[in-house]
């Protein structure tokens, strides 16, 4: 997928940058199997490389069991942090009992800071 994959960047994935001892990556609007592929993508890369990925989750809107199945799969490849998850997300994590094992933080800086 070259070229066109560009194109669906436009979607749930916003910036990725490093950031102290990690590597930032923000999603954002409704992560679901349909639109998950890329933000899929940027995790694992960065996962690949780095020893702490942070997920920006402060405007993701929606997440669904694909979703969160993908946090659980990048946790065990990589600390995770999720940084400013909204009232879905942590209900979503609360629900599954996924608060329990992935790493919740208020903001990228808390994330990135502790």
């Amino acid at each position: 997928m070259t070229g066109a994959s560009d194109a669906h960047h436009e979607g749930v994935v916003g910036d990725s940058y490093p950031a102290g001892p990690g590597w930032v990556v923000a999603a954002r609007g409704e992560v679901d199997q349909d639109t998950l592929a890329p933000l899929e993508e940027a995790l694992v890369s960065a996962a690949d490389q780095h020893g702490l990925v942070v997920l920006d989750a402060g405007s993701i809107t929606f997440g669904d069991s694909s979703f969160l199945n993908l946090l659980l799969r990048v946790h065990h490849l990589t600390a995770l942090r999720i940084a400013a998850p909204g009232e879905q997300l942590r209900r979503l994590f609360a629900l599954t009992g996924a608060d329990t094992v992935l790493s919740l933080y208020p903001s990228v800086e808390d994330a990135l800071g502790s």
